[in-house]
């Protein structure tokens, strides 16, 4: 009998040592999802504030009616280049890698704010995997009403 038992010595501590490896896998694969997600959020929210100023951007000059109400025209390129300015003045801008306005922004038609916001997310502790970073994008819309 003794002879057996000493057949199974430290077989527990290799399973002891696997679990733990895999409970570190498990727990680096959630941190890095977690990163990348909550950095897509930021994004959308700077996305947010930038299409509520380009959807702002409008002067009295370019308001017709339509429908007979009045409604505010949008210029594509006031929209990119309002939805740039609000980026570039954000202070939460400095904490993305590679943020820039996707060509994508402007007005569809012409009442609408589209603005779309690119980056790249550099993941904690995985981030020798994919040393590019891993690109997001977020766009959001907005647009003016014209009350009395």
């Amino acid at each position: 009998m003794k002879a057996g038992k000493k057949d199974e010595d430290g077989q527990l501590m290799v399973m002891i040592l696997g679990y733990v490896a895999l409970a570190l896998l498990v727990a680096t694969v959630v941190i890095g999802i977690s990163a990348v997600y909550l950095e897509h959020k930021r994004l959308l929210s700077l996305a947010d504030g930038a299409s509520l100023a380009a959807a702002d951007s409008y002067t009295l000059g370019e308001v017709t009616t339509q429908g007979g109400s009045p409604s505010a025209v949008l210029n594509p390129a006031r929209v990119r280049n309002v939805a740039a300015d609000f980026v570039a003045r954000s202070p939460a801008s400095e904490r993305f890698d590679s943020l820039a306005v996707a060509g994508a922004t402007g007005t569809p038609d012409g009442s609408t704010a589209v603005v779309v916001l690119t980056a790249v997310v550099h993941p904690p502790v995985v981030n020798f995997l994919v040393p590019g970073g891993i690109p997001i994008e977020a766009a959001s819309t907005a647009r003016s009403r014209l009350t009395r």
